[in-house]
């Protein structure tokens, strides 16, 4: 059985980078899923991967053709057939994105689809990562479910543990099948002393940290994907450090 791993965490605190780090660590071990699910993520760019269809623009295309089915496809077939053509393949990473934001009418129905589909597609997959939603909405939208575990960042504030702290709450609904909550500290190699009492109080199942890297400030200057990430850049040993450490 695969593992599912999502990555959530409220705006500005490398939530997709860290994203991209640990898929790049398990792309290493075997083909793995990544699903964008945040309609402002830029993981394809860091992923290197090309996009030309999301589910948003099923969405759209569902909405003005609704009507105009192909003869004998239901729309659920129609809606699947459709995830499968947003898919971008590739050696070792395969991406679905779910690109923008609503607009009028609810994204309801397409993800009740997206859920079934990669419940089924996952099974074809030692390793499924999501990119969330920065903030708590994908939660809330029940679009996490069966997660085997929750990478929830923050940056070494009150501020940005609390709101971690109250996204591991949330997804503690038992509707959502989380198994376990990680709160990892971006930018840091030790937690600042003052939020010890913070952190601690928060019940995480286990804490960690990913210190500062001037390769991914000098690859997001430049624009080029995190996949090319050299092997001693720290960032990326400490991220497979914690794969190795919590046995994925």
């Amino acid at each position: 059985m695969g593992k599912t791993i999502a990555v959530s965490g409220k705006g500005g605190v490398g939530k997709t980078t860290f994203a991209a780090l640990l898929i790049k660590a398990l792309s290493e071990k075997s083909v793995v899923l990544a699903v964008d699910a945040d309609p402002n993520s830029t993981l394809d760019a860091m992923l290197g991967i090309e996009v030309d269809q999301t589910i948003g623009d099923l969405r759209e295309d569902m909405t003005r053709n609704v009507g105009d089915l192909p003869l004998g496809m239901s729309k659920p077939e129609y809606m699947e057939y459709h995830l499968r053509m947003a898919m971008v393949e590739g050696e070792k990473i395969d991406l679905i994105a779910m690109g923008r934001q609503e607009g009028p009418g609810c994204y309801c129905y397409i993800n009740n689809i997206l859920r079934t589909y990669l419940d089924t597609l996952s099974g074809n997959y030692d390793y499924v990562v999501m990119d969330n939603e920065a903030g708590m909405e994908h939660l809330s939208r029940r679009t996490t479910r069966d997660v085997d575990m929750m990478f929830i960042l923050s940056d070494p504030t009150r501020y940005g543990v609390v709101t971690a702290g109250r996204i591991g709450d949330l997804s503690g609904n038992p509707d959502l099948k989380v198994k376990e909550r990680c709160l990892v500290i971006n930018r840091v190699t030790d937690i600042p002393e003052a939020l010890n009492p913070v952190v601690e109080k928060q019940g995480f199942d286990c804490i960690e940290m990913i210190p500062e890297d001037e390769h991914i400030m000098e690859f997001s200057v430049t624009g080029s994907p995190l996949i090319g990430l050299p092997a001693d850049s720290p960032a990326y040993r400490r991220a497979k450090e914690i794969l190795a450490k919590l046995n994925i």
